[in-house]
This record gives C-alpha cells, structure tokens and sequence, in this order.
C-alpha cells in the first residue's frame, strides 16, 4: 500500500467513524463521473468492503449526460474491481446547453445530474449514495458560500433525503486533493476528461485558484476552515461529529 493510499484510507476510516456513514445493510452506488475523485472514492469502498466489519453490497452509477463521452474504461475497470457499473442515460445537456442556454450552468446541471443519480438509486434498491467531494471542495464550498450568498455553509459528510427515502454519503471530506491526485497518477486510474463545455470557466474553479493563493501564506487553511465549520454551533458538521 503507497503513502498515498494509507494515506486516503486513514481519513476515509475517519470520516465514516466521525459521521456514521457506512452500515452494512446498506448498499451503497458510488457516483462515478469518470473524474479522479469518484474513481479513488470508488476504489476504497472496494478496499474498505475487503478490510471492514461491513459488508454492503456496492455498485457505481454513472450519469450520461448527452455530450457523447467514451465510458468504455469505466466499464473495463468496474468489471475488474467486480463492482457493477450502472448507467443513467439524459438530456441533460441539451437542456443546460440547448434550450436553457444557461449563462452560469453548474448550478443547474449539478442538480440535475444529482437528481439523475438519486433517481437510480432509488429505482436500483441503494439506500445510499457515495459522491467523491473532498477537503478542497468544503474549503472551496464555504468561501463560496461566504463570498457569494453571505453564509458560512456547506454541502453535509452525510444527508437524509426524505423524499427519496436515501442517504447521501461523502467519505473523502478530511481528504485534500492533492493526494488524490497522487493516488489516481500512481495507480493509473482511467480519468475521462470533461467534455462539458464550460469545464474550467467557473465561479468554483476561481475559487480554486484564490484556495491556493491563500495557502500561499496559510498552508494549513483548507484544514482551518474545516475547523471553523466542525466548531460552529448549530451547524449539523458540528452536531454530527458530537454524536
């Protein structure tokens, strides 16, 4: 096992500890986009399946958007982990894109195809769904938020959705992205490039870039702002890590 890998498992044994996010009655559908996060996500639930008391049966589901990416070496590196691969076939780019013409699209999208996935899931029989967000992302989400909606707030490690009688589940939180980025170069891991036409012109990826001048003169932010996000009273990060 590389210093990568222990690494992502170590935080990802932390993670499902601190927020109770694995049972092994449930089955779990990895949202996989074909991006090094979900592959690496998928990867150590395939290890932690192995290693663990828990035993949930696990699949990958992948959304198609419409925009005609090669999903082939998804399918061949599912059929080796021997995790089924399910695909949601949409029109969600023709509706983002096309009829929409949206001018800031992620928005949209990004519901969308979460709306996709939950919906397979549901129809599949998974009580939960897995998605790869990582450190990088919650540092990113709350300066978003802070910046852009006046709130300090984040998407949550684990959420109940009632009307679809699901569990959203993000094991990678403590994980920042640099190691993954290691991991899936080490482990040569089938990364599909984005086909979206407004992959890298976005409010996010700016902030990616203001994240990493930041850790220019605070190289330890990513984790400080996790902190102030775990310490706020009344946010359910907080609550949830006092269970």
């Amino acid at each position: 096992m590389s210093a990568a890998e222990k690494k992502i498992m170590k935080y990802f044994r932390r993670a499902v500890i601190d927020y109770d996010l694995l049972g092994s009655a449930d089955g779990v559908l990895v949202g996989l986009s074909g991006g090094k996060d979900s592959l690496t996500l998928l990867c150590m639930l395939k290890l932690f399946l192995r290693s663990s008391k828990y035993k949930y049966e696990l699949a990958a589901g992948y959304v198609d958007l419409g925009l005609g990416a090669d999903i082939g070496p998804l399918r061949d590196f599912c059929r080796q982990l021997e995790v089924p691969l399910l695909v949601e076939k949409t029109s969600i780019s023709q509706i983002v894109f096309d009829y929409r013409q949206e001018q800031n699209p992620c928005s949209l999208c990004a519901n969308m195809r979460r709306g996709a996935l939950n919906s397979l899931a549901v129809r599949t029989g998974f009580a939960k769904v897995a998605l790869g967000h990582h450190l990088d992302d919650v540092a990113e989400t709350v300066l978003l938020n802070m910046c852009f909606n006046a709130r300090v707030d984040c998407f949550k490690p684990k959420t109940w959705l009632s009307g679809r009688q699901i569990t959203v589940i993000r094991p990678l939180v403590y994980v920042d992205e640099r190691t993954i980025a290691t991991y899936a170069r080490q482990q040569t891991l089938p990364v599909i490039n984005s086909c979206c036409p407004a992959n890298g012109r976005t409010k996010r990826q700016d902030m990616k870039e203001t994240l990493q001048q930041i850790q220019g003169f605070a190289p330890i932010a990513k984790n400080r702002i996790l902190a102030a996000l775990q310490n706020l009273e009344g946010n359910e990060w907080h609550t949830m890590l006092k269970r």
